[in-house]
């Protein structure tokens, strides 16, 4: 894949990513069951609406753990840097500006444009 020095700075971008999800979601009071509510807080329909908008940003959050978590595990294997689709290598442009990249930029757009 790439020289040593570019690992290590890949590594170091994607602790620092992981640490940033997984204190953001203990801010949202995310834990080991989910999301945190105070039983005895009042269930209006506006607290309905607030405790929908956390659980959509904490299912994005997560999802954003895994794929760092995803890329953390094949980080330093002959795995990391290669398409998990079509097995070319990704470009280091691509995993410089997202490290937890699974696809080539022409993978992913092809995804992108099925949705």
């Amino acid at each position: 894949m790439a020289a040593d020095a570019t690992i290590q700075s890949l590594r170091a971008t994607l602790e620092e990513e992981r640490e940033s999800l997984r204190g953001q979601l203990a801010e949202l009071g995310h834990g080991a069951k989910g999301l945190d509510y105070d039983p005895n807080f009042a269930d209006s329909s506006q607290v309905t609406a607030e405790r929908g908008e956390n659980e959509a940003l904490v299912t994005k959050l997560v999802e954003g753990l895994r794929e760092v978590e995803h890329a953390l595990e094949k980080l330093g294997t002959d795995r990391f840097g290669v398409c998990e689709n079509c097995g070319k290598q990704i470009t280091p442009a691509r995993l410089e500006a997202r490290p937890e990249a699974r696809l080539c930029i022409d993978c992913a757009a092809t995804a992108a444009s099925r949705r």
